[in-house]
């Protein structure tokens, strides 16, 4: 049986599941795509607790059954219930550990696409080719994934690789899965440079941030300093004779972000903002989750982005996750997109702290 606490969570979701019915069928939301869409992405979150919670009541109806049939006194009747009761029981177990999981607090943002940023850190080349080698695991998995991909903005290494990447991915549920790979990634491995063979160790720092909409994150223009200036490096000549880069200064925190990918000044800065918005809003995010780790001691996530998450041994073919003690040793695999298991991992991983401080609470 599910403990009352749950029960009234479950008696929650379901009712709210019920108001979603009606209020997709309201003129005034069909009316309004984005009340529409966050509408229906909202019941389809709901729509597996609802099923689970429908069969774990099947359940429960079909249990007191047999175990009203066992005390019946009628002898072969007691027996076929016998012979259903431990079946049923360990299924009645498995629904709900499932249904506790699906009633765990969700993080609003999960549904959220994200901005990724990787930076070269300690290792000078090697760092940014190692840069460059986690933004193809990520772009191979958006692939596997189905997820749209796009560059906001690129500064490369002189001997190749990146100093940093920052780009979009769009699609469902992405920050659920991609929270987790912020932090400092380090690699050990013998460089292509390195003529005598020896293992050299280095980092590259990846932020996960959700994306947000312009409501979520208020930037008043008082708070900002606009610079343009005449971008370099690859684009064609349209690039490199027009002053279409663009540096913004939030005032305020001192964030400064520069995008000149594009030709376009406005694009430019419309893309800047974007990232601005994400690097603000996830400053707030940072201190929740310190305050949180600081009560609930979290192995996966404590908002510290200078922690060493991971180790990426290439002579070993050995990739280890800190925070959850988690190897593989498929080190090519995992470095094609093959993080699908990984990141399983650190969301049970992340559901089970979850679970173990609302027993506790």
């Amino acid at each position: 049986m599910i403990d009352p606490t749950l029960q009234q969570a479950l008696s929650r979701v379901e009712a709210r599941f019920a108001e979603l019915d009606r209020l997709l069928s309201a003129p005034d939301v069909a009316r309004d795509p984005k009340k529409l869409r966050d509408l229906s992405r909202e019941r389809s979150r709901l729509s597996r607790t609802v099923e689970v919670s429908e069969a774990y009541k099947r359940l429960q109806k079909t249990l007191a059954d047999d175990r009203a049939a066992v005390d019946s006194g009628d002898v072969e009747l007691a027996e076929l219930a016998r012979a259903e009761l431990p079946e049923l029981e360990a299924r009645e177990v498995t629904l709900a550990a499932e249904l506790k999981t699906l009633l765990l607090p969700r993080d609003p943002d999960d549904d959220k696409n994200v901005i990724v940023e990787i930076r070269g850190g300690v290792g000078g080349e090697e760092a940014a080719l190692f840069a460059a080698d986690l933004y193809r695991l990520y772009s191979k998995y958006a692939e596997r994934k189905r997820w749209k991909q796009e560059v906001l903005s690129v500064t490369e290494a002189e001997a190749g690789g990146y100093k940093e990447i920052i780009f979009t991915l769009e699609g469902d549920g992405v920050y659920r899965e991609m929270k987790f790979e912020s932090g400092v990634h380090r690699v050990q491995r013998v460089p292509a440079t390195e003529a005598s063979g020896r293992i050299h160790t280095s980092a590259a720092t990846v932020a996960v941030l959700p994306e947000v909409e312009e409501v979520d994150v208020e930037i008043a223009e008082k708070d900002l300093r606009v610079d343009v200036y005449r971008a370099g490096g690859p684009g064609g000549q349209g690039v490199n004779t027009t002053d279409s880069a663009v540096r913004i200064t939030h005032l305020p925190t001192g964030l400064v972000v520069t995008c000149q990918d594009e030709r376009s000044q406005i694009k430019n800065r419309a893309k800047a903002l974007k990232v601005l918005r994400a690097r603000l809003y996830d400053l707030k995010l940072q201190e929740q989750q310190q305050k949180q780790a600081a009560a609930r001691k979290s192995q996966v996530s404590t908002g510290d982005r200078s922690a060493k998450i991971r180790t990426y041994n290439f002579p070993q073919s050995r990739v280890t996750d800190h925070r959850i003690g988690f190897t593989l040793h498929s080190l090519p695999e995992f470095m094609e997109g093959g993080i699908g298991e990984l990141v399983n991992a650190l969301i049970e991983a992340d559901g089970a702290e979850r679970l173990a401080e609302l027993a506790g609470g």
